[in-house]
C-alpha cells in the first residue's frame, strides 16, 4: 500500500517534470540520431513525420510503466542496424523473433551471469563510433559558433554524466542562452 499523503503537488509536478524531460531528450536523441543515419531528415534537418515516432514511445513507457516493466524507450543502439541497411518493418520482425527466441534462453542466464560487464564494450564502442559520424555534418568555424558549441557541450557531456538525456539537455539550454546573449 502506497501512502502519498505526504508528497506536496509541488514536488509531485517537479518529478513529473523531470521524468517527462529526461524520456523527451532521450527520445528525440536517438529518433533524430537514428534517422540521421538513415538518411530520413528533410532538407532542413528535420524529422517529416516525427509526431507518431514520439506518440509510439509515450505510449510504450506509459504501458510499460503501469505494467511494471523497466523502461520501453527508443535506444541509439538502432542506428547500428540502420547503418547495417535495417531500414524496414523486416528488421523489426526479425528483432521481435529474436527477443521471443531470448524469453527462453533465459533458462541459460546464470550461465550469462558469468560474463563480465566488459565484455559487452566492443559492442557499445563500435555503436558510439557508428553514432559519431553525424559530427562530420557540424561546422565548427567562427561563423556558426551557437551551434558548435552546445553540439560540442553535447558531445563532451554524454559520456561524461553516462547519459545520452543529460548531454542532449546541456546542449538544448547551451543553444537557447548562446542564442539569447547573441541576440538572435
Amino acid at each position: 500500500n502506497v501512502n502519498f499523503d505526504k508528497v506536496g503537488i509541488v514536488n509531485f509536478i517537479i518529478v513529473i517534470f523531470s521524468f517527462l524531460f529526461v524520456d523527451l531528450f532521450d527520445t528525440l536523441g536517438t529518433i533524430i540520431g537514428v534517422s540521421t543515419k538513415a538518411g530520413m531528415l528533410d532538407e532542413n534537418g528535420k524529422l517529416p513525420k516525427i509526431k507518431p515516432a514520439l506518440m509510439s514511445d509515450a505510449i510504450a513507457t506509459s504501458v510499460g510503466a503501469v505494467l511494471g516493466t523497466s523502461t520501453t524507450t527508443t535506444f541509439v543502439e538502432s542506428s547500428a542496424g540502420v547503418a547495417e541497411g535495417g531500414r524496414t518493418g523486416l528488421t523489426a520482425a526479425v528483432t521481435g523473433l529474436l527477443f521471443l527466441v531470448s524469453v527462453v534462453a533465459m533458462i541459460f542466464s546464470p550461465l550469462f551471469i558469468t560474463i563480465p560487464s566488459f565484455a559487452t564494450a566492443p559492442a557499445l564502442i563500435m555503436v558510439g563510433f557508428l553514432m559519431f559520424g553525424a559530427v562530420t555534418d557540424i561546422k565548427f568555424t567562427d561563423d556558426n559558433l551557437t551551434e558548435a558549441i552546445p553540439a560540442y557541450l553535447c558531445i563532451i557531456a554524454m559520456p561524461l554524466f553516462y547519459s545520452i538525456s543529460e548531454g542532449i539537455s546541456i546542449g538544448i539550454i547551451s543553444y537557447v542562452i548562446l542564442n539569447v546573449v547573441c541576440g538572435k
